[in-house]
């Protein structure tokens, strides 16, 4: 019986290698000693399988569920320290004009250096405003009608020093002689002091010679001051008698041409000599 029951059994049944706990199959087999068995036998847990390579640290934050909100990029949301860059703009920010506080309501800018307003005008306004004549100005004819007349009456005292000279040496050689060296410092005196002395004069003379007097014009300053003896003598002989006379006599007289010619094209009616000085002749 107990022959044909071994023999019998089948390989799942009690007391086979393969089931229950009274099987052959808790003993080692000699042949599969040393060999692993391929698969743990039904009912035992799987073997762990082996740590990976790299492990996150300790302090790291555990991965999200699967399923949850979590953007397609990564572990950020869009809602994390990592937001758009167009966030913090907004329209109200630092773009926005400022107030108009110190700035001015009108007007172009100020030039650097200059602190007050712009002058209206522009570039076109000039510094210094042309100065305030008294009167209308001279016609160029009667401005040579009075040079004609200052000359005429230097020529006319000249030789009324002349002839004394003559009835001097008629009297006596000395006393000629005398008389030409004195009357000849006085002609020289006559032609530097004449405009100056005359132009000089206080009052509604003052910036009067004789023939400017006769034909009612008069020379003024630019600055507003009167003439003195100086300014007179500065303006009458030595810029116009000397510099354009006698100086530009050297050149074909061509100088002294142009002083005397230039109010014709000028705006303001003034020879040579009045740009040097600083003058105008106005009517009296």
């Amino acid at each position: 019986m107990e022959g044909s029951g071994g023999q019998n059994r089948g390989p799942f049944g009690p007391g086979s290698s393969g089931y229950g706990p009274g099987g052959q199959g808790n003993e080692p087999d000699e042949d599969n000693e040393g060999q692993a068995a391929p698969e743990a036998p039904r009912g035992q847990p799987e073997e762990a399988t082996p740590p990976p390579l790299w492990s996150a640290p300790a302090n790291a934050e555990p991965p999200p569920p699967p399923g949850g909100p979590q953007s397609p990029a990564g572990p950020q949301s869009p809602s994390g320290p990592q937001a758009p860059a167009s966030a913090p703009q907004s329209p109200a920010g630092p773009q926005s004009p400022p107030p108009p506080g110190p700035q001015s309501p009108s007007g172009p800018p100020a030039a650097p250096g200059y602190g007050g307003p712009v002058p209206p005008g522009g570039w076109q306004q000039q510094s210094a405003q042309q100065p305030a004549l008294p009167g209308q100005l001279a016609s160029w004819i009667s401005r040579v009608g009075a040079q004609l007349l200052d000359a005429l009456i230097l020529t006319v005292a000249v030789i009324v020093l002349i002839f004394v000279i003559v009835l001097a040496f008629a009297v006596n050689d000395v006393v000629g002689i005398i008389a030409a060296v004195i009357l000849g410092l006085a002609i020289v005196a006559l032609y530097i002091t004449y405009g100056g002395y005359f132009m000089a004069r206080e009052g509604e003379r003052n910036g009067q010679t004789l023939g400017k007097q006769i034909v009612g014009i008069r020379a003024i300053r630019d600055n507003g001051q009167p003439f003195d003896l100086g300014s007179g003598i500065l303006r009458e002989f030595v810029v116009k008698n000397l510099l354009f006379g006698f100086v530009g006599g050297f050149f074909f007289s061509i100088p002294t041409l142009l002083d005397y010619l230039w109010p014709l094209w000028d705006d303001t009616d003034r020879c040579l000599h009045d740009i040097v000085v600083s003058t105008h002749v106005v009517r009296n």
